[in-house]
């Protein structure tokens, strides 16, 4: 299965916020070559990162979901995986992490 994980999933992460544990046993359980983001979250967690001085960080996020596995939803056949309950009005819908792992 392939899942596009939204920005909020990586952020949860790279803030320490009160699902990283659920987000970072996710992004750590499922084979890189299966996550994809969209452009735009990439430029998104590129931007907070670079406002908090955090340029490292955003470098090893670069290399890890980018040049290490892959970078939409519905072209590639891809589940959506997020914390967003907005995407439960799409037709694709959407999956938390706790609910793949």
């Amino acid at each position: 299965m392939k899942f596009l994980v939204d920005t909020n999933v990586i952020l949860e992460v790279i803030l320490a916020q009160e699902k990283s544990e659920e987000a970072k046993s996710f992004l750590t359980n499922i084979q890189g070559n299966q996550l994809f983001i969209t452009d735009f979250s990439l430029h998104s967690i590129g931007l907070l990162l670079f406002q908090r001085n955090q340029h490292n960080v955003f470098e090893q996020f670069y290399y890890d979901m980018i040049i290490g596995a892959g970078i939409i939803a519905k072209k590639f056949n891809l589940t959506v995986v997020s914390f967003d309950k907005d995407f439960d009005r799409t037709d694709l819908g959407r999956k938390t992490p706790a609910e793949i792992i």
